[in-house]
């Protein structure tokens, strides 16, 4: 053993997962297959299950703020447009 330990990218970890979840070769022909160990396999199919229900309906409340903060710009803008018209409509006497 080299003693290095290799990085995969997300892409190919969810390849092995589907792969493995599917079912269709057993953990020893996956990890000869794509040349990662079976204990390896299962955990990261241990964790996508795990974390599956992420993939649905995670709501970020950093974007919430967000839009709520540009909401409340638009609503100034807005109030101060309509005070400038109701001081314009005054001033002619409508």
């Amino acid at each position: 053993m080299s003693g290095k330990r290799r990085k995969f990218s997300a892409d190919f970890k969810a390849r092995v997962t589907l792969a493995a979840i599917r079912e269709r070769e057993t953990l020893k022909e996956l990890s000869v297959r794509f040349e990662v160990s079976p204990i390896v396999i299962s955990r990261w199919k241990k964790e996508f299950l795990k974390n599956a229900s992420h993939a649905f309906g995670v709501e970020k409340p950093v974007k919430k703020e967000v839009e709520t903060e540009k909401l409340y710009a638009r609503i100034g803008r807005i109030k101060v447009e309509n005070d400038f018209l109701k001081k314009s409509l005054k001033r002619t006497g409508l």
